[in-house]
């Protein structure tokens, strides 16, 4: 099943934040990670990962270096920052309050309050 466009671009800074909790990644390894630990549900291409990294770069949230493979590509590497760090915590706090509501709501509202 494909997913709506709308939902998907609303979280993806905390997408890949969560990924570059994990370890430093380049953008191919974001993109394919991405795609594994979703079971193919995200498809993310370069067009629309690379804006992404830029603002979350200018934001503090991660830095970019340059390393060399052994197959001689230099590659560009992302890291997420403490400030990055920070934004991870709140996004998920915030993507965790609006998934409770979203969920209230499917299943009837008010009779769940207590949830």
């Amino acid at each position: 099943m494909e997913l709506e466009k709308s939902l998907v671009s609303g979280s993806m800074s905390l997408l890949v934040l969560k990924l570059l909790e994990g370890g430093d990644l380049y953008g191919y390894q974001m993109i394919e990670e991405l795609r594994r630990q979703s079971g193919d549900a995200f498809r993310l291409k370069a067009g629309t990962l690379y804006p992404l990294l830029h603002g979350l770069e200018e934001k503090g949230f991660v830095t970019a270096y340059e390393q060399t493979a052994e197959s001689g590509k230099t590659r560009r590497y992302y890291h997420l920052t403490k400030q990055g760090h920070q934004a991870l915590r709140d996004k998920e706090t915030a993507w965790d309050a609006y998934a409770r509501a979203v969920g209230r709501v499917l299943k009837g509202g008010a009779c769940l309050a207590g949830a």
